[in-house]
């Protein structure tokens, strides 16, 4: 059996950091992802899914992420149920992700981490936010 998910998407809104009663931290944000068509209309539909992260990646998520930040998760579906204060039986399906890749760089958010303000230009991999153009013969594979 296997339940994995890896999703890429962005934020909606900032997420939001809590404690459980014995001080364990956990952190929920929701995360649109583009469906892989079209409607009829032509328009672009997507699917917003709730996610949650425990322990220290709640923090760092809470510390780093922002909405319309676009993020990957990697984790698992879980659907949990309760009963609401009318006694009816609540069914909540959520991912919960034990992985989350920050895919695009912070320095315009404010507040955040400053770079590096000596780089080198020549390095393909600096974070000027450009595309990098390789060649097929630059590849090993």
């Amino acid at each position: 059996m296997l339940n994995r998910v890896i999703l890429i998407g962005r934020l909606t809104k900032d997420p939001e950091l809590r404690y459980t009663p014995s001080g364990v931290a956990t952190c929920s944000f929701t995360l649109a992802v583009d469906r892989p068509f079209t409607s009829q209309g032509g328009e672009r539909e997507a699917d917003f899914l709730p996610i949650v992260t425990w322990r220290q990646l709640a923090e760092t998520c809470a510390n780093y992420l922002k909405k319309g930040r676009l993020t990957a998760v990697e984790g698992r579906v879980q659907v949990r149920n309760y009963e609401n204060n009318e006694g009816k039986r609540v069914y909540v399906t959520e991912i919960v992700a034990d992985n989350v890749r920050f895919l695009e760089s912070s320095k315009n958010d404010s507040g955040s981490r400053q770079q590096p303000s000596t780089r080198n230009n020549n390095d393909p991999f600096s974070d000027d936010g450009k595309p990098i153009d390789i060649a097929d013969e630059d590849l090993p594979f």
